[in-house]
C-alpha cells in the first residue's frame, strides 16, 4: 500500500503544482492562452464543471458536489479494493495514478468550483478542441492499468482429497 499512497502523492503533487504555474504563474486565467509548441502543445484555459470532454456540466452547484462525492467514492472503493485483493505493485501504481489525478480534480472543484484543464495538444493536421490537465492523464493511465493488472486470481491447487481404505 505504500506504493499506491506515494504514486498518489506524487501525481497530486505533480498535478497542484503544474495547475499553479500555469495558471497562476504564468497568467493563463487572464491571458487564456498561451502557445508553447504548435500545434502540438498549447495552453487553453478551460474550467470543466463536468466530467471528461466537458459531460455533466450544467453548471449547478449540486453537480459539483456530486462530482466530488463520486471521486471521494470511487477512489475510497479502488483503496479498499486493491486491499483486498493483495495487489501486486503495477496495480498498486495503476490505484496511486487514479487516487493521485482524482484528489487534483477534487481539490480543483472544492477550491474553484471546477476542474482547471488547460493542456491541448493537437497534431498532423488533426486540430484537437479539448483541454486537460495532468490529473486527468494520470487517471486515464491508472484505469487502464486497473484493467489490465489486476484481477488475476494466482491459481493456488487445492490438496488432494485422502484416499480412505
Amino acid at each position: 500500500m505504500r506504493v499506491l499512497f506515494l504514486t498518489a502523492a506524487v501525481v497530486f503533487a505533480l498535478d497542484q503544482a503544474t495547475k499553479w504555474g500555469v495558471v497562476q504563474g504564468l497568467n493563463l486565467y487572464e491571458l487564456g492562452e498561451i502557445d508553447v509548441v504548435p500545434p502540438l502543445l498549447n495552453f487553453r484555459m478551460a474550467w470543466n464543471q463536468g466530467i471528461n470532454f466537458g459531460l455533466f456540466s450544467n453548471q449547478t452547484d449540486l453537480m459539483r458536489w456530486v462530482l466530488i462525492a463520486v471521486a471521494l467514492g470511487i477512489s475510497a472503493w479502488v483503496l479498499w479494493w486493491l486491499h483486498r485483493e493483495k495487489a501486486g505493485i503495477l496495480s498498486m501504481i495503476a490505484g496511486g495514478l487514479l487516487i493521485g489525478g482524482a484528489m487534483g480534480n477534487v481539490i480543483d472543484r472544492l477550491i474553484y468550483g471546477a476542474v482547471a484543464d488547460f493542456i491541448t495538444m493537437s497534431c498532423c493536421g488533426i486540430e484537437n478542441p479539448y483541454s486537460f490537465n495532468i490529473a486527468d492523464v494520470a487517471i486515464f493511465v491508472g484505469a487502464l492499468g486497473l484493467v489490465l493488472f489486476t484481477g488475476k486470481k494466482k491459481s493456488n491447487p487445492q490438496p488432494k482429497p485422502r484416499k480412505t481404505p
